[in-house]
């Protein structure tokens, strides 16, 4: 039976209101745990855990159920599931809320996880099965916990969330430190058990403006945004610190890869959006475990932003009413996960024809103003038994010193060399960011600065019109052209430097148009590689001035439509900032460098320099 969660009467008064406990941990450390039981004299449920350091008593964007509708409360959704047979646990991660301990994010997640599946199954109302769910770090506490093979655990739908490997995806990427990580530690700094106690944390915090800080990094302890927080500071600096991949990022907490064959055979669900950090990782996670396991595994990609399921829109692009997830794939969120749980717990008494991957295929709008302003792009949902798509083709297409995309490499040797100076990086404008404010925000954007966008300057020209950055692009289409997939550049580079960054974006280029006069250069994925990691992560090696070497720099996954008239563009550059961490050029340990040189970067294109973009076609 259908609940909407707007119809408070059809909840039982008992359903939203939680018994607390402290949960030990293992190590003695005490865990504020809620348990909603509903109706106590039943007989053991199945348990539904999510484990979160945002307060398990506090409301997140994310939680929204409907687009029309307003976000539900923790207990409303905790409710909704008892009224569906379950039992509900949220939980206050270590250090955070009302637990106790220090916070040190995402390491201690995986004993902890264990720990409470553990508890939980010894209760006498749980029927030994726990379903984890969650979006964001609450995705991220699943797969460390599963790594630890807990007993009990029957299921996992991770929304937006759960590394593969977090050196790669969600804190570095192509060697490069995400500096969400920055931005998402001195929010919750602020909000901190800690700043909750000592009113000159929390004053000291909250009168700063971190934006200010970014015109000054790398950081250093006790000279940073965070010096008010020793513990935040900590382990932020730790995790920038470890620039190479070694035993710090091999911790199952954050490591899945390596921890796959010990993750229990259970059902898994794994939701991103083509404007989130974890795309690359939800498809790893889909294809490793649904290969690995003989449960069922299962992926949905969707055009929003970070855990922003019920919007129709990312940033400046609008993807039409077909984008919302409630009404297209769902009555609502709830209803989706309630429906797949009992699915997989075989309480269902219908029968789901389910595929394994459900994806948006973003194109195809009028390209017109909406009445907010916004692009209307326009998409649609696609359904296929893999990713990339059984009737995706491997397409390459070859950079031109003209700034052309085409069949076919250039014979003669030809070259683009542009300046890379670290003082001045490319400013992030939009893209696969989320906890990035003050500083950033995540979607699709025309690639103009304004005001809003840090570190842009007057006047405010394209991207593409700035020195250190080369545009290759396509004609224009005479038919449309429809990618799903990954996107990867092989670039060939010499470099003055002994080492540096390259960066990529791809972008459906639209033409003039009476409501955008200028085009609309719209950005759907983005990559980098510090080119010193180009052979290994663990071993890394530097440049020497002048020597040509093949670079891959691989962005996440995305779906679109290419309209006629329409082309493909790919953007190559050396720094997308702030988003990323900024390569100082020295060689040195980016994280401390103190001192930042200029790199004279060459692209090679030729028969024996391909310079190349490849991406996943689909056939009709």
């Amino acid at each position: 039976m259908t609940r909407y969660i707007d119809d408070r009467s059809l909840l039982s008064e008992d359903a939203g209101h939680p018994q607390e406990f402290m949960v030990e941990m293992g190590d003695g450390c005490r865990l504020a745990t809620d348990v909603y039981l509903g109706d106590a004299g039943e007989k053991p449920r199945p348990v539904l855990l999510e484990r979160t350091p945002y307060g398990k008593r506090s409301t997140r964007d994310s939680d929204q159920s409907r687009h029309d509708q307003p976000i539900p409360l923790p207990q409303e959704i905790a409710a909704f599931f008892v009224d569906r047979g379950y039992i509900v646990i949220r939980q206050d991660c270590r250090g955070r809320g009302s637990s106790e301990g220090e916070f040190v994010k995402y390491l201690n997640e995986g004993q902890d996880g264990a720990d409470t599946i553990s508890w939980i199954t010894a209760q006498p109302w749980c029927d030994g099965r726990v379903l984890m769910i969650g979006v964001s770090y609450s995705a991220h506490v699943q797969t460390a916990a599963a790594a630890l093979a807990p007993t009990g655990l029957a299921a996992m739908f991770m929304d937006s969330g759960g590394f593969s490997s977090a050196y790669e995806v969600g804190m570095r990427m192509g060697g490069a430190f995400e500096l969400k990580q920055a931005t998402w530690a001195f929010r919750h700094a602020a909000r901190s058990p800690e700043a909750t106690v000592d009113p000159v944390i929390a004053s000291g915090l909250t009168a700063l403006n971190v934006a200010d800080w970014f015109h000054q990094t790398p950081w250093r302890r006790g000279s940073s945004p965070l010096s008010l927080a020793p513990a935040y500071e900590g382990y932020l600096l730790e995790q920038w610190a470890h620039e190479n991949f070694d035993d710090y990022w091999a911790q199952p907490a954050i490591y899945a890869r390596g921890s796959y064959d010990k993750f229990p055979d259970v059902p898994s669900f794994h939701i991103s959006s083509w404007y989130d950090p974890y795309i690359s990782s939800a498809i790893e996670n889909f294809q490793q475990l649904g290969d690995r396991k003989s449960s069922p595994a299962y992926l949905l990609l969707g055009p929003w932003t970070h855990g922003k399921r019920c919007l129709s829109y990312a940033g400046d692009v609008d993807f039409g009413p077909a984008s919302y997830f409630d009404g297209n794939l769902a009555p609502s969120y709830l209803d989706f996960r309630a429906d797949w749980m009992d699915e997989v717990l075989g309480r269902s008494t219908t029968t789901v024809q389910r595929t394994a991957v459900t994806y948006f295929l973003m194109g195809g709008g009028s390209g017109k103003a909406t009445q907010q302003g916004r692009l209307d792009h326009g998409g649609r949902w696609e359904r296929a038994a893999s990713w990339p798509p059984e009737n995706a083709q491997r397409v390459t297409l070859y950079c031109s010193p003209d700034g052309g995309l085409i069949p076919e490499p250039v014979s003669q040797d030809a070259s683009i060399t542009y300046a890379f100076d670290p003082s001045h990086p490319v400013p992030t404008i939009g893209g696969q960011v989320t906890s990035g404010e003050p500083v950033m925000r995540g979607g699709a954007y025309d690639q103009v600065p304004s005001d809003e966008i840090f570190g842009a300057s007057r006047p405010h020209l394209p991207l593409s019109a700035r020195p250190d950055v080369l545009v290759f692009r396509t004609d224009p289409l005479r038919e449309q052209v429809s990618i799903a997939g990954g996107v990867t550049a092989e670039i060939f580079l010499s470099s003055s430097a002994s080492d540096t960054d390259l960066t990529i974006k791809l972008i459906d280029e639209y033409p003039p148009s009476l409501d955008f006069p200028q085009g609309f250069a719209m950005n759907l994925t983005e990559g980098i590689m510090r080119v010193r990691y180009r052979e290994s992560y663990t071993e890394p090696e530097l440049l020497e001035p002048d020597q040509i070497y093949r670079i891959t720099v691989e962005a996440p996954a995305t779906a679109n439509l290419f309209a006629v008239g329409h082309r493909i563009r790919l953007d190559v550059s050396s720094s997308n900032f702030p988003r990323f961490d900024v390569n100082s050029n020295t060689g040195g340990v980016v994280a401390a460098d103190r001192i930042k040189i200029v790199a004279e970067n060459t692209v090679h294109m030729s028969d024996a320099h391909p310079t190349s973009l490849s991406l996943d076609v689909l056939s009709d």
